[in-house]
């Protein structure tokens, strides 16, 4: 995945965070326990592949 994916993914993540606390803040409930776990998701997704290239960098230049 390049860099642009990735950093997509995080903003996606951020976002969904973003409307998680706002929501929370609010007092809706189910749509802020909902973004919350899909930023909580996404932010999981970008850190295993941030990993996975980091590996695949390693190995390419070895």
């Amino acid at each position: 995945m390049n860099k642009k994916g990735l950093s997509s993914l995080l903003g996606w993540a951020i976002l969904f965070l973003i409307v998680a606390l706002v929501a929370g803040i609010f007092g809706f409930g189910l749509i802020s326990g909902l973004s919350f776990t899909i930023a909580k998701w996404l932010a999981m997704i970008f850190v295993i592949l941030f990993i996975i290239s980091v590996i695949a960098h390693v190995i390419k230049k070895a």
